[in-house]
């Protein structure tokens, strides 16, 4: 007698098979749709620092642009006050000349002393706005003692001589100082940041920043607002202040003008 459910578990056993060979491929293409999905997110990744590498090469094409004129405004105000200190030490040679020429007597010395003291003077007063009324005051005061003899004019050669080393030094120097400026109407103390005899930058005592520049036929001190301006001024002042006096800044040269 047969048994008509002899080859039931084989048939089991197939139909267990198939359901496998149906579900297997399903984990498999859900990876595929994550590394798929992993891929475009990396893409984007990739094309947004793309996009910022790009703005940062834009950004210091720009800067740089910036700081190379800069640099071309620092070479000619060099030039500029290379030529002034040229031109003094030519005017103080020629003086020179003219005294030797003269002869050593106290009546014709003065005579070219003077003129020297007034060609310096005219030389300060034009120039960057540095202490200018105490400079000329010493001037003053010592033609005036060579007008009434109580500085002979053959020691006067040496004084007058010792002037213009100062002016030379002045020329060269980076420092901080204080003065009072004209700022807005109103004379105000403030700290100055000089460098040589191309730039002058302040800071009041209330905070205000700003910079010494040349308009038309004076110079005046202008106040400026820009934060990123005032952050590089402060940052000079605590160099200065700090005994720092060589170094790299960056600076604003706002209609800074003819600086000598």
């Amino acid at each position: 007698m047969t048994r008509p459910y002899a080859f039931r578990p084989r048939a089991l056993a197939a139909s267990a098979l198939l359901c496998l060979a149906v579900t297997a491929p399903v984990p498999a293409k859900d990876a595929a749709d994550d590394l798929a999905q992993g891929l475009i997110r990396l893409r984007g990744e990739v094309e947004q620092l793309n996009a910022e590498l790009d703005l940062l090469r834009e950004e210091q094409r720009v800067t740089m642009a910036g700081l190379n004129q800069q640099k071309a405004e620092l070479t000619n105000s060099a030039e500029r006050q290379s030529l002034s200190a040229r031109e003094a030490r030519e005017k103080l040679a020629a003086k020179q000349t003219e005294i030797e020429a003269l002869g050593a007597s106290g009546d014709n010395l003065r005579p070219a002393l003077i003129g020297a003291i007034e060609a310096l003077k005219s030389y300060i007063q034009s120039g960057l706005p540095f202490k200018v009324d105490e400079r000329v005051g010493e001037l003053d005061r010592f033609r005036a003692e060579l007008e009434n003899g109580s500085v002979p004019a053959q020691r006067g050669v040496n004084r007058l001589w010792a002037y213009f080393e100062d002016e030379f030094r002045l020329s060269r120097d980076n420092s901080l100082h204080t003065q009072t400026i004209d700022l807005g109407g109103e004379r105000v103390l403030a700290d100055v940041a000089k460098l040589g005899s191309m730039i002058l930058y302040f800071r009041t005592r209330d905070g205000r920043l700003g910079q010494a520049q040349r308009q038309a036929d004076r110079w005046a001190f202008v106040e400026l607002t820009d934060a990123s301006q005032q952050v590089q001024i402060n940052t000079l002042f605590d160099a200065l202040g700090k005994q720092i006096r060589q170094g790299w800044f960056e600076l604003p040269l706002v209609a800074a003008g003819a600086a000598r």
